[in-house]
């Protein structure tokens, strides 16, 4: 039997699109991360078996096309914890739904974010054939990845994470990669980037940097706190872990991997970061929310059905409430996520606010806003060294590629002239 159904809310001026990560499986994983900031989450549900129940999956797949009515294109996103732990059947069963639930010249895109460890060629057929954009997490070659992705038993992940990519590949299967970038590679950018490019064949990266809390600064390596309910981006304290990318050190990873980019593969191999740089620059939003002026466009939904603001947000101050109660779009366009979404720009300290690069930056992720400024004001981003060095490094070719588009003409012309060292 069909789930009852919450009538749809007509909103003015409800957002005409946003992005939900839904998490069928909460925050469980075979892996065990040192970095993880996920892990800890099972804290939220105790007693749970972190499994997204198939009456909440159509709940969930009906609100979300029903939110996107107007909008030509659906986009499905699963992410963990690792989400392949819940079974080939139940992705299955969710493209049924969404074909079911699709409106009349509606397409749907699927994306998932997993460790790839899993991966088969069955699960690789099945990515083909309903043209599934994985996301694989790599951290770079065997020594760096294994420091810290690691099995539950302590085993590096490299091998597994390589067979199951070997599989995407030989299945034809788009993917793309997720690196963080943390102490044990942010002095190794062209070697973990070229790994990326050569070895494993991505044409698509992003670079995430870990940034891991701790309540105060005393131990470095004590764990962070976990669920502290708080105003809007009120984060105290500044000390992170020895696992942390420094302040300085993700702007030098970037540097280091757009000095190889920019001479060889502008229009082969796509950078999330980078993209995003030229999207500002020319005036338009770009992929990345943490580089945006406002956010709240991007959710999480849990495997219970509750709703958060943020993936980096899942704490219960910040969660909206469940789909079986409210309707996913009434959660979206809620004045409580709204002034989730504009405290972003309310909050921008005045250093912020004067710098040269606001308009590449805007500040960063809220979440890393925890440090202060030259004269004594709260919430300057922790990467804010590594912000000013890259986009001060990339200014002239940035500048370089936006004369091109412009002309309509492709920035990777850009490599018939040397680029600068910097």
């Amino acid at each position: 039997m069909a789930p009852a159904s919450l009538p749809v809310p007509s909103i003015p001026g409800a957002p005409a699109a946003f992005h939900l990560l839904a998490k069928p499986t909460g925050a469980v994983c075979n892996l065990d991360c040192a970095y993880c900031f996920f892990l800890s989450k099972e804290m939220l549900y105790p007693g749970s078996r972190f499994r997204m129940a198939d009456e909440l999956l159509e709940t969930y797949v009906r609100q979300l096309v029903e939110a996107h009515a107007g909008a030509p294109v659906v986009e499905v996103a699963w992410q963990g914890g690792e989400p392949t732990l819940m079974g080939l059947p139940f992705f299955r069963r969710a493209v049924e739904l969404v074909d079911r639930y699709l409106h009349p010249g509606q397409r749907a895109v699927y994306t998932m974010q997993t460790n790839g460890t899993k991966l088969d060629a069955e699960w690789a057929a099945f990515f083909r054939e309903h043209d599934v954009l994985a996301g694989i997490s790599i951290d770079g070659p065997r020594e760096i990845h294994d420091t810290h992705r690691v099995t539950k038993g302590g085993r590096g992940s490299f091998d597994a994470v390589m067979r199951g990519l070997g599989h995407l590949r030989d299945g034809g299967v788009e993917f793309n990669v997720l690196t963080t970038v943390h102490a044990a590679n942010e002095q190794r950018g062209r070697e973990v980037y070229r790994f990326l490019r050569d070895a494993c064949g991505a044409r698509f990266m992003q670079f995430i940097p870990i940034i891991e809390r701790v309540a105060g600064a005393a131990d470095p390596e004590a764990p962070r706190s976990s669920w502290r309910d708080r105003p809007l981006y009120v984060q105290e304290g500044a000390g992170v872990t020895s696992r942390s990318v420094t302040a300085d050190g993700y702007g030098r990873f970037l540097i280091d991997v757009f000095e190889e980019w920019v001479r060889r593969d502008v229009g082969e191999v796509y950078v999330q970061m980078f993209d995003t740089t030229l999207a500002n620059w020319v005036g338009e939003t770009g992929g990345m929310c943490v580089h945006c002026e406002t956010c709240g466009l991007a959710l999480a939904l849990e495997h219970t059905g509750d709703v958060f603001s943020c993936d980096h947000f899942v704490e219960p101050a910040y969660r909206l409430g469940n789909i079986t109660e409210r309707h996913l779009l009434e959660l979206v366009a809620s004045d409580r996520q709204r002034a989730f979404g504009r405290a972003k720009a309310d909050t921008l300290p005045r250093h912020c606010r004067e710098c040269d690069v606001r308009f590449a930056c805007h500040g960063g992720c809220p979440k890393d806003r925890f440090t202060t400024t030259p004269d004594g004001e709260p919430g300057l981003n922790y990467l804010c060294p590594s912000f000013k060095r890259f986009f001060a490094h990339v200014t002239e070719p940035m500048e370089e590629m936006a004369r091109l588009l412009a002309l309509g003409r492709a920035p990777a012309e850009i490599m018939r002239a040397p680029a600068s060292d910097g």
